[in-house]
C-alpha cells in the first residue's frame, strides 16, 4: 500500500480548503496561529507513520486528549464510569450548561467538556495526577518524551474558564464531583493544553486500531472496551456535528479547537490531521476534508 501517495493524494484534494474557517476565539493563545497550517499523518497498526504537510509541527490538542484520559479511567475502572457519565450524542455545543442541567448533572457523554471533568475527576481519585497520567501514556506510546502541557495555553484556558467553571460547580452540586473543583479544573485544563505533532497524535492512539494492544504489545484496554471507545468518538467525537462527520468520513473521530482530528481505521492505522480553522462547531474544515478524502479514495470505513 503507497501510504505516502494517498496522503499527498489528499493534500493536494484539499488544498482550495486550507486556510478556511477561524481559529477558536475561547482561548486567546490560541487564536495567533495561522489557520493557513495544515498537517496530516498516519500511522499504521504495525508501527510505520507517514505524514505531509505540518505533520511534524506541534499543535494544541485540546478535546483530543480526551481520548486518552478516558482510556486510562477505562484501563483501570472498567465500565464504573457510565454510571456517571452517559454515551449519547449531545446535539447542543460541547460547552452547553442547560442540557447538563436538564439531565440531573449527568452530563450526555464523555467528550462534552462536563463529560471530560468527570472523567477527569475519576482519573484525579484513580491515580492522584490525571494530567501526568495522560502525559505518561502519550510519552511511552509516541516514544516522546518532549511530549508537554504548553504553560502558556494553560494559563491562557485557566484565565478564561468560566464557563467550564459552571459546570463543574453544577456536576458538584449533582454530586457528580468527588475532588474539589478547582483541582478537577487545573488537571482539566493541563491535559487540554497538551501540544503534539501529528505525527505523535497518530502514534499515540494506535492502540485503538489495534485492539487495545499497546506500541510494547502489552494491552491498555480489553477488546470490548476498546470497541465501545471507537463507538463513542464515531457518535460523540465531534461535537453537534457528529452526523455529518459519520456521513462523510465514516470513522471513529475525535476533534479539539487546537484544529486537531484524530480518526481510527480499526486493525489498518489511525490518523491525525491538524488545520486550525474551525466551522461553526469547532472542528478543522481542512482536517473534515481531508479525512472525507482519504476514506473516499481508500475506501476504508467502518460501513
Amino acid at each position: 500500500m503507497d501510504y505516502q501517495g494517498i496522503l499527498d493524494t489528499v493534500q493536494a484534494a484539499v488544498r482550495p480548503l486550507i486556510g478556511c474557517g477561524r481559529t477558536t476565539e475561547h482561548i486567546p493563545a490560541l487564536t495567533t496561529v495561522s489557520p493557513s497550517r495544515f498537517g496530516l499523518a498516519l500511522a499504521t497498526v504495525d508501527g510505520a507513520v507517514y505524514g505531509v504537510g505540518d505533520w511534524l509541527m506541534p499543535f494544541s490538542v485540546q478535546s483530543v486528549s480526551k481520548v486518552f484520559s478516558l482510556a486510562l479511567v477505562l484501563s483501570r475502572d472498567g465500565e464504573t464510569i457510565w454510571q456517571r457519565v452517559g454515551r449519547e450524542p449531545s446535539g447542543n455545543p460541547y460547552n452547553c450548561l442547560h442540557q447538563l442541567e436538564h439531565d440531573g448533572g449527568i452530563p450526555r457523554n464523555p467528550f462534552v467538556n462536563a463529560g471530560a471533568l468527570v472523567v477527569v475527576d475519576r482519573l484525579t481519585t484513580l491515580t492522584g495526577d490525571a494530567s501526568g497520567a495522560v502525559l505518561e501514556l502519550l510519552r511511552h506510546e509516541t516514544g516522546n518524551p518532549a511530549v508537554h502541557a504548553d504553560p502558556d495555553v494553560a494559563k491562557s484556558e485557566a484565565e478564561h474558564r468560566h464557563r467550564n467553571a459552571s459546570l463543574a460547580h453544577l456536576l458538584a452540586s449533582y454530586g457528580n464531583l468527588v475532588n474539589p473543583v478547582d483541582v478537577v479544573l487545573d488537571h482539566y485544563i493541563s491535559q487540554c493544553a497538551i501540544t503534539m505533532s501529528c505525527r505523535d497524535l497518530a502514534s499515540a492512539a494506535r492502540f485503538l486500531a489495534r485492539h487495545g494492544l499497546r506500541a510494547d504489545g502489552s494491552r491498555l484496554l480489553p477488546r470490548s472496551d476498546t470497541k465501545r471507545l471507537n463507538a463513542a468518538m464515531l457518535t460523540c467525537g465531534t461535537y453537534d456535528n457528529a452526523g455529518e462527520f459519520a456521513y462523510r468520513v465514516g470513522l471513529p473521530v475525535k476533534s479539539g479547537v487546537g484544529g486537531g482530528i484524530l480518526a481510527v481505521v480499526p486493525n489498518r492505522c489511525t490518523l491525525a490531521v491538524w488545520g486550525p480553522g474551525l466551522d461553526r462547531y469547532g472542528n478543522s474544515c481542512a482536517g473534515l476534508a481531508a479525512l472525507d478524502a482519504f476514506t473516499t479514495h481508500t475506501g476504508w470505513s467502518v460501513f
